[in-house]
């Protein structure tokens, strides 16, 4: 009642139809707040009520609520330990509970929320919501033309500015705050991803390079920090770059919830006038239809020379679940690959998190010598070293003298307990191409010099005799051979290696170099 009087209001006393529009807005901002609320504390009490009050103390009690949209619900925690706990043990319950209150809800999100400090920008997570859809929308059916048009305008305006304002992408998946160029640890293995990254964040709209970017790597490399760093870049640059930032799951969601909600055009239209587009973990991209739309939008924005960039576990020509035309749309820009890190860049990396933990307790001392012992034993990943720095600064707490001898004991899961690591077909690609001197594109390739088949057919071969992979898997894995060749260059090379000693201590060194 309060609202239509306001709303009648602004009319009568001769307002424009913004000054109506405005109105409306508002009221449809408090009434969707009130409802998100009111929502929130229903599944708060539910959820008490389900695991106790001592554990809703323990887990529960910093729970907020940060946004409900049509199908998603997004809730923050103050740590990311906290995210990690609720996602591993609760967030089935949560979504259950959430749906119990509305069918309609098909996700919940746990973010975490950057506390502000004084003069800082607010993290992603601390932006205003968008008024809710549900609350606009009985408003826009309630008034008359043209009156409802405006609101309608009014309601697409402060959506279209608030990115501007806000220092965040469109929309898409949330950017973590953490991860800027500032905090990524640059190395040899990373330095030329490091560089072309810098390069697409630091140009102005319509300034394409390198387009499409593909940076590939195994987990825990850096890819989605080098892509966060490039949203959280290109967002603040002056130039006023439209970014978005998605996750493939995300996209796969975003599209499959606007077809069934018979949006899909205004998503497409959304996406059309960006200037940046970021997907990440490519290799999760499923479904014959939402590949098909995710082509029309990358050829759109090549055609229209907007710049892309990707991330996936792999090189996209490895990328075999893609449809073909994806695939080669992606191959025909820069494919960059991100290598493990050397030891000199894992010791920069635990440097930097002791640094990093000495801001919140300034009484923290790990001995250079364990930091430099831990750097050179866990080799594979950079999420693999924050592990076992969480390890020791968690076992610090109650072991306030640990030893090398006991930090091995702790970490032993991490620097391997005696079994032999899974050889990949990739990894094997890699190194038989730098031992080659010719890259990994070449050994999939089509071409026929001797300088490549060579060493394909001896990649192949270590491919048959390290891996468990079948014939026709490593013809795909090679550019979609047949598994007739790789049988012959199996062949061959048994052949030569019989006569040739040369080549045979060749192949026992490229065996070590990959066991290694």
């Amino acid at each position: 009642m309060q609202i239509h009087t306001r709303a009648t209001g602004a009319l009568e006393n001769g307002d424009n139809a913004q000054a109506f529009g405005a109105v409306c807005l508002e009221a449809a901002g408090e009434k969707g707040d009130v409802a998100r609320n009111n929502l929130f504390e229903r599944v708060s009490a539910r959820l008490k009520a389900q695991v106790g009050p001592d554990v809703y103390a323990s887990w529960f009690a910093r729970l907020k609520l940060h946004s409900v949209s049509k199908s998603v619900v997004r809730l923050t925690v103050p740590t990311t330990f906290l995210k990690s706990w609720i996602n591993n043990r609760y967030l089935d319950l949560i979504t259950s509970l959430f749906q119990a209150e509305d069918a309609e809800i098909l996700k919940v999100e746990i973010l975490v929320r950057t506390a502000t400090r004084q003069g800082a920008k607010p993290s992603v997570d601390e932006q205003p919501a968008v008024p809710d859809q549900a609350a606009v929308a009985p408003i826009r059916r309630a008034v008359a033309q043209p009156a409802g048009q405006v609101v309608a305008q009014a309601v697409s305006a402060a959506a279209a500015a608030r990115p501007a304002t806000a220092g965040a992408p469109l929309f898409g998946s949330p950017l973590d705050s953490r991860f800027t160029f500032d905090t990524f640890v640059e190395g040899s293995s990373n330095r030329v991803s490091l560089a072309a990254a810098k390069t697409i964040a630091e140009a102005g709209s319509g300034a394409v390079r390198f387009n499409p970017l593909f940076v590939h790597a195994t987990v825990g490399l850096g890819k989605t920090h080098l892509l966060q760093a490039i949203a959280n870049a290109a967002v603040q640059n002056p130039r006023g770059l439209r970014v978005v930032y998605l996750t493939a799951e995300y996209f796969m969601w975003r599209f499959a919830t606007a077809i069934r909600d018979n949006d899909a055009l205004t998503l497409k239209d959304s996406l059309r006038n960006i200037d940046l587009l970021i997907i990440d973990d490519m290799q999760f991209l499923q479904g014959k239809m939402i590949q098909h739309e995710f082509c029309h939008l990358l050829n759109m924005l090549l055609d229209s020379a907007k710049q892309v960039v990707v991330a996936a576990d792999r090189a996209p020509w490895e990328l075999e679940s893609l449809d073909p035309r994806v695939r080669s749309r992606l191959q025909g820009g820069v494919a960059i690959e991100v290598e493990a890190p050397d030891y000199e860049m894992r010791l920069e990396i635990l440097k930097r998190r002791l640094d990093a933990a000495r801001q919140d307790d300034p009484s923290l001392e790990i001995p250079a010598e364990l930091l430099s012992h831990v750097a050179r034993n866990v080799t594979a990943s950079g999420r693999e070293l924050e592990g076992a720095f969480n390890q020791l600064i968690f076992r610090r707490s109650f072991e306030p003298n640990l030893t090398v001898e006991r930090v091995d004991e702790l970490l032993a899961h991490l620097v391997g307990s005696g079994e032999p690591r899974r050889v990949r077909i990739e990894d094997i690609q890699r190194i038989v191409a730098r031992h080659y001197n010719v890259s990994r594109q070449e050994l999939v390739s089509n071409r026929r010099t001797r300088v490549i088949v060579k060493p394909r057919q001896i990649a192949m071969y270590l491919s048959k005799t390290l891996t468990p992979r079948s014939f026709p898997e490593i013809g795909r894995r090679f550019g979609g051979r047949d598994h007739t060749t790789v049988l012959h260059a199996v062949r061959k090379i048994e052949e030569l290696i019989s006569g040739d000693s040369k080549l045979s201590h060749e192949i026992e060194l490229l065996k070590r170099l990959i066991n290694e």
